[in-house]
């Protein structure tokens, strides 16, 4: 099976022309053998166009040694992989002859160093500029293995997925089926974080129904006067669910200014790992919905929290408590 894709330029134009589009960047893989002194490594070289692979997937955020922008200033230049560099003890300056398939031989020199955070992917992953690649390949200019295409909603790529297959008929992989393990891993601890603020606001509802139902028993005498004077059961239990209201309401905004500040507090927290090579600091997630969820959660909770003891308030009898007193 011949690895590049035909009439690929026909289809990147059509590609361009969908709305759902938001970017196409061409890509060229080649399978080669790194080679540097007595040590010889096998791996892939990534040929990108530099500038669409920035825009659109931050391939410069990546590049933690050296500029992204040497693969095409530079001629016949490699960004290695970190782990790739390692292993072959490549530094910076230094000429990494690439072995291909057919067994030529090309020399290209270390521009910089490329991590991922997938330590398995980096011992083999290196990129080079797309004419480097078609060089070092023996191919035109034309010559294109791999079209990635980014989109505007990232939910859809399955479903294009299917649709450019039958449209262009030639293979396409959606990123969530690339990277369905990850995903799966991702949506577990979602879960689990959803399941653990749930439970706590669940308690924290428990809370205040157990302080609002305290409160009905030691103020008996005082919603007795207020229905003996001609308050309704409907103005207690509206009192009652003001009340639980209010300590969601104050409670939620107390929990906002909190939350950011000890948010923005744990965001200044070094945070130095391989696996988040551009990460510099503990990740924290200042989405709005987040907070928006909070906020109506807290409510809905004490609203109901409060339902249950102010339905109990409207329906005593003041002659009753009176009488016992």
């Amino acid at each position: 099976m011949r690895p590049e894709i035909y009439d690929v330029e026909a289809i990147m134009k059509t590609l361009h022309k969908d709305k759902r589009v938001a970017g196409v960047a061409p890509k060229i893989a080649a399978q080669v053998f790194y080679s540097l002194g007595t040590i010889d490594l096998n791996g892939v070289i990534n040929g990108v166009d530099v500038d669409e692979e920035s825009r659109l997937f931050f391939f410069k955020d990546y590049v933690t040694t050296g500029n992204y922008l040497d693969l095409k200033n530079v001629t016949n230049s490699v960004i290695l992989g970190k782990g790739a560099a390692d292993k072959m003890l490549a530094k910076m300056g230094d000429i990494v002859t690439v072995v291909t398939p057919s067994g030529e031989r090309f020399p290209l020199k270390v521009v910089g160093y490329f991590q991922s955070g997938l330590a398995d992917l980096d011992k083999v992953q290196s990129y080079a500029s797309m004419t480097t690649t078609q060089k070092l390949l023996g191919k035109p200019n034309n010559y294109i293995s791999d079209v990635q295409v980014k989109l505007y909603d990232i939910t859809l790529a399955p479903a294009l997925a299917i649709e450019y297959r039958k449209l262009f008929g030639i293979s396409a992989e959606d990123i969530q089926t690339a990277n369905a393990q990850f995903e799966t891993g991702s949506n577990v601890r979602s879960i689990i974080s959803y399941a653990v603020g749930i439970t706590l606001l669940i308690v924290a509802g428990f809370g205040i129904y157990n302080i609002l139902n305290m409160m009905i028993y030691e103020k008996m005498d005082t919603i007795a006067i207020l229905k003996a004077t001609g308050f309704s059961g409907g103005d207690v239990k509206k009192i009652f669910l003001t009340i639980a209201l209010s300590i969601g309401i104050f409670g939620a905004l107390a929990g906002y200014i909190f939350g950011f500040l000890l948010s923005s507090l744990i965001d200044q927290i070094p945070f130095v790992t391989a696996a988040l090579p551009t990460v510099k600091t503990f990740p924290i997630d200042y989405n709005p919905k987040y907070y928006l969820i909070a906020g109506v959660f807290a409510i809905v909770t004490t609203y109901f929290a409060g339902w249950f003891p102010a339905r109990k308030a409207s329906a005593i009898d003041p002659v009753v408590i009176i009488r016992g007193k």
